[in-house]
């Protein structure tokens, strides 16, 4: 075994903040992704949030997500540059049901734009819902023209079922630190999960930080 393979590779950590409109999902997206779990309703999250996830890329890099919940209401409030200082990456999140939503994220941009940010970060533009597809009120079209006007990425997920949640956020890390991701990685994450429906539970003013953690399963998720 040579020395390279023997040497460990210290952790990346990425500081990845989602903004959007209340009720357009993003702690359902955050905890489906970070704890596996999908939560019916929830009360508005107050401030910001943060989840912690780790998973692997290829050539062995180890990534450790920090995930920021900003509160819906934080559009133009003054602690938003505070919640979004040295942030990585960002998901302009919205709900493909609700045209308003997706309408609003062009105020989100310009909010973070109006902040001084420390680095030059990856812009990740997300459809949530597409469970509802049947309901969708925002033109993919229309979606994929945006996203590419404002040299983001463009997703498409599903909190509720789990459909690409988990390869969002794969994709956001690898692009981030300009790493490709082969097919069989990309078609790996892509899959469906079945939502589950759990009692509601309070979101809290000040930061909190969550791990996914269960009786049978390690703290940290690691994503092969």
């Amino acid at each position: 075994m040579s020395d390279s393979e023997d040497e460990e590779v210290p952790d990346t950590r990425l500081k990845i903040v989602v903004l959007g409109d209340g009720g357009s999902g993003k702690t359902s997206t955050i905890t489906r992704y970070t704890l596996d779990q999908f939560v019916k309703s929830y009360d508005q999250t107050l401030g910001v949030d943060f989840y912690l996830n780790r998973i692997v890329l290829p050539g062995n890099h180890n990534v450790t997500l920090q995930v920021c919940d900003v509160g819906g209401q934080n559009l133009g409030g003054s602690m938003l540059d505070k919640y979004i200082y040295g942030a990585n990456g960002f998901v302009l999140l919205y709900d493909i049901t609700n045209l308003q939503s997706f309408q609003n994220i062009e105020e989100w941009m310009s909010a973070v734009q109006s902040c001084d940010l420390s680095n030059k970060p990856h812009f990740a533009l997300v459809g949530n819902k597409v469970d509802l597809e049947h309901q969708r009120a925002v033109n993919r079209k229309k979606h994929e023209s945006y996203a590419a006007e404002n040299n983001m990425t463009s997703h498409f997920i599903s909190a509720k079922t789990g459909d690409s949640v988990e390869l969002c956020f794969k994709r956001l890390a690898a692009d981030i630190l300009k790493i490709k991701l082969s097919k069989a990685e990309v078609d790996g994450a892509h899959r469906v999960m079945k939502a589950e429906v759990q009692a509601s539970k309070a979101s809290k003013a000040s930061p909190s930080v969550k791990t996914r953690s269960t009786k049978t399963k390690s703290s940290i998720c690691i994503i092969q």
